[in-house]
Order: structure tokens, then sequence, then C-alpha cells
């Protein structure tokens, strides 16, 4: 047979035939020549080494009778034929020599398993490490285009041709926090906070449109651990004329009229 390899699995599967010389003097040179230059192959070589000995040495050893080595004598010698093994024994030794074969070849064959079980078990690692890194990647990427969405639309609002700025100011509740707010009827309603005092559990804070009637609700938020929010919101249904600007602390899902502490305050300058 010849080797044909169109892959390193089959170099690995020819070491057991080459340590049992069980090749042809062209696949053994092919095989020698590819062995200088593969370490795994060599290495799976090395592992096999001495096995056929093993084998040999495995099988219990037995003296020939007197008379075999007269019989082999004389046939050298020409005194007489040489005389055939008994069946039995020739027998024997051909049911031997391929079981031994045989063996070294699982031998070989449960090392390239237990190898590729190792590259698999790599390769399974480096999945699930690029997963992890793909999702990761995903993840931060969402949140630039998040940012960037409200980076957007917050400069929208400070572009819009009927948009007029507000500077917030801390009430008595929370004299350290500021804020500025940017108002378009057109637009919306762009806010940049600061220093917002921690929500105790099952509060959160509303933003008021204040007006000659009621307050509107522009929306909820929640700082971040320093107390900071920059958000922007639609504009509210309805001809909303704004004469100000407002946050108070609410209960978690809002309320229609403001009922908790105001935070912030900022009025809008009247036209004219």
């Amino acid at each position: 047979m010849s080797i044909q390899v169109h892959d390193h699995d089959t170099w690995l599967e020819s070491a057991a035939l080459y340590v049992i010389d069980a090749m042809t003097d062209e696949e053994r040179r092919t095989f020698e020549t590819h062995l200088r230059d593969c370490e795994q192959c060599r290495a799976e070589v090395a592992s096999l080494q001495g096995v056929d000995e093993a084998l040999a040495s495995a099988v219990p050893q037995v003296d020939p009778p007197a008379a075999l080595r007269d019989r082999v004598l004389a046939s050298v010698l020409g005194s007489e034929p040489a005389t055939r093994l008994e069946p039995r024994r020739a027998e024997g030794m051909a049911q031997w020599l391929p079981l031994a074969a045989s063996l070294v070849l699982s031998l070989g064959l449960g090392g390239y398993a237990y190898s590729l079980q190792q590259r698999i078990a790599v390769l399974e690692d480096a999945l699930t490490s690029a997963r992890a890194q793909a999702a990761d990647t995903l993840a931060r990427a969402e949140a630039t285009q998040r940012t960037l969405q409200l980076t957007q639309t917050h400069l929208d609002v400070l572009t819009a041709p009927d948009s007029t700025r507000v500077a917030l100011a801390g009430q008595p509740t929370a004299p350290g926090a500021s804020g500025r707010a940017d108002w378009s009827p057109a637009r919306g309603l762009a806010l940049s906070l600061e220093n917002l005092p921690p929500l105790q559990p099952g509060r959160t804070y509303q933003v008021w449109l204040l007006t000659a009637g009621m307050p509107v609700s522009a929306g909820l938020l929640t700082p971040d651990a320093a107390g900071r929010s920059t958000i922007v919101y639609s504009v509210p249904p309805g001809d909303v004329a704004a004469t100000g600007i407002a946050l108070s602390e609410e209960p978690a899902n809002g309320v229609p009229q403001p009922t908790g502490q105001i935070v912030l305050v900022g009025l809008l300058a009247r036209a004219g």
C-alpha cells in the first residue's frame, strides 16, 4: 500500500505501522521523510517504541525440543530435507502475529483518540472564550449606540430654533443639587443634573413641566451612583406652554401630580 496523506491524522495513524515494521520500503521512506519535520509524529513513534518487544516477551517462552535443533542443522548442512514445524505450532505463530499487530495498532489509535479529545477540549475552551468576548463586544457596542443616540437627541434639542436654557437650583431638601434644562416645544426637554441625593428603596425622581395650570409630567429618572443624570424626554402630548422645570422625589412608578419633596426648580424667562 502507499501512503497518500490529505491531513495530519493519517500520519499519526501510520505511526503504529511504522513501529511494527508493517510498511513497504517506499512507505517507510515517505514516513521517515515526514518524521524529520514533524515533532508530533516523532513523539507518537517514541511512545510506541518497545511495544512490539513487550508483546513478544509477554508470550510464554518455550525451549524447542532437541530434535528440532537436529533437523534444522541437518537442513542447513544438506544431510536431510528440512522438516516443517508441527502444524499446531505453525498455526499458533500465525495467529499470534496478527494479534500483536492489532494490539499495537489499538494502542496507537488509543493515543490518537486521547490526543484528539485534548485538542477538542482546547477548541471548546477557545470557543467559550470567543463567545464571551463577542457578547462583551456586543454589549459595549449597544451601550455606545445608546450614548450616540442620546447625544444626538440632546444636540437636536440644544440646536432647535425655539430652544431655551434654564438653570436648575437645588431646594432646601437638596441644597447641593444642581443642573440645567434645555426646553424646545418642538424637540423636547434635555436635562443634565448633578449631586442628586441617593434615592430610598421604592422611590424615583420625576420631572415636571410647570405651566400656568397643573404641572405636566415629562418622565422619570434614576441617577447614577454619583448622583448624575443626563437624559432627553420627548415633547409631552398636547400643547404644553411651559413656564418652568421642576424635579421631585416620588413613588417608584411615578404619580399624576407632584406629591413628594421638590429637589430642583428652574423658571423660564417670559417672552417679551
